[in-house]
């Protein structure tokens, strides 16, 4: 896939770290010019500084992704730098409450729903006119094995649901605009956001963490990298006949 998304231009939300950290260094090794969409502006403003110190090109933009404004603001000042916008991914998110729904506030459940779900549409909202424009595109949704099944976190099992058939809908309006809109399902990755949720006792937290390596097939967890392959093969014209589709990586976890 060498040079795969030379000539193009991507949009990362939540970029600054974990999965959206790896695939802004992903889209940019393969030759995109990367916008780099968070609210951490001193770790994202590090994400730009590593690409373009190896030669790439990419700028930060500080987005809070449930604000509307900001969102189209940001999207047509990246549309006037690069000159188009071709792939956008929707990244930024947050993990649930893990608690059953008659115990989930109100502002709970709207704060997990506004950011893994609502954000996805609003992203999507403001960057169709533009793909429109440039012929084109492809939109990378990150939904995640929670959103496959249910569970034990009912907001998140919700967002991450939504995010699945928001993709699916999406794809059925917007394939005429040959606009293509997929959706990646991770399983257990050690990203930041994961860690942050291991037991603070070293001990149980090496417990948990083989928990989780002990239900993927291939005995570990996975990776940011893992993930941002994937998500340039469907961001990238290699995948120019896919959209609607559902990629799962968990290492197995959901095949038994």
């Amino acid at each position: 896939m060498a040079d795969s998304m030379s000539g193009k231009v991507a949009i990362v939300t939540g970029g600054a770290m974990g999965i959206g950290e790896a695939t802004c260094l992903a889209l940019a090794r393969e030759g995109a010019k990367v916008a780099v969409l968070d609210i951490n502006d001193k770790a994202g403003k590090e994400v730009v500084s590593r690409i373009t110190g190896d030669g790439g090109t990419a700028d930060f933009w500080h987005v809070e992704v449930t604000n509307s404004r900001q969102i189209f603001s940001a999207f047509a000042e990246v549309n006037e730098k690069f000159g188009k916008i071709d792939a956008l991914v929707n990244n930024a998110g947050i993990h649930g409450v893990g608690k059953p729904t008659d115990e989930v506030g109100e502002d709970e459940w709207n704060r997990v729903i506004d950011i893994d779900l609502r954000s996805v549409f609003l992203c999507t909202k403001h960057v169709i006119p533009h793909m429109k424009r440039a012929g084109g595109g492809s939109i990378v949704n990150l939904s995640s094995i929670l959103g496959l099944v249910g569970g034990a976190d009912p907001p998140y099992h919700a967002a991450k649901g939504g995010v699945r058939l928001l993709t699916k809908s999406d794809a059925f309006y917007y394939g005429k605009y040959n606009i293509r809109v997929n959706s990646v399902h991770p399983g257990y990755i050690l990203t930041p956001m994961l860690k942050s949720m291991m037991p603070e006792d070293p001990k149980e937290a090496e417990g948990f963490h083989k928990m989780l390596s002990d239900l993927s097939l291939l005995g570990r967890m996975g990776e940011p990298s893992d993930i941002a392959n994937a998500i340039l093969y469907l961001a990238s014209d290699e995948s120019s006949f896919v959209t609607g589709a559902e990629l799962v990586i968990d290492g197995g976890v959901t095949s038994v």
